[in-house]
């Protein structure tokens, strides 16, 4: 459904330490800069990407917005938990583990990123 998503990040050095090492433990390369200074992972499903806001004004999270990434097993959300922790990311939420969504049975975790988005890696329990 998407082609992108891209974040708004007040020091993209710090933001691109803290997703190397989350998306990382997903199995994902580090991310590369482009001419103007953003953050790009490239993967066959789609882009992720970091920016400081085109207007100039600092990043903002936004209230009730959560981004998730897909993990392939309990583990990797684990360690996509851990390695944010590890890298500037703050818990948010409950600590991770099991929880009955509209669809099944999830492994969720969830941090705050160091401009404060909220995220969250995500495994569909089987």
């Amino acid at each position: 459904m998407f082609s992108h998503v891209m974040l708004g990040a007040n020091d993209i050095e710090k933001s691109k330490l803290f997703y190397d090492a989350i998306l990382g433990a997903l199995g994902y390369d580090a991310g590369v800069f482009d001419e103007k200074g953003r953050c790009f992972y490239f993967s066959a499903s789609g882009v992720f990407a970091l920016t400081k806001p085109i207007d100039g004004e600092p990043a903002t999270h936004g209230n009730g917005s959560t981004m998730g990434f897909n993990a392939k097993d309990t583990d990797s959300v684990d360690a996509w938990h851990a390695a944010g922790l590890a890298n500037g990311g703050t818990a948010c939420e409950q600590p991770p583990g099991l929880r009955e969504g509209a669809v099944g049975q999830l492994y969720l975790a969830y941090l705050r990123d160091p401009s404060g988005n909220k995220i969250c890696a995500l495994h569909r329990v089987a």
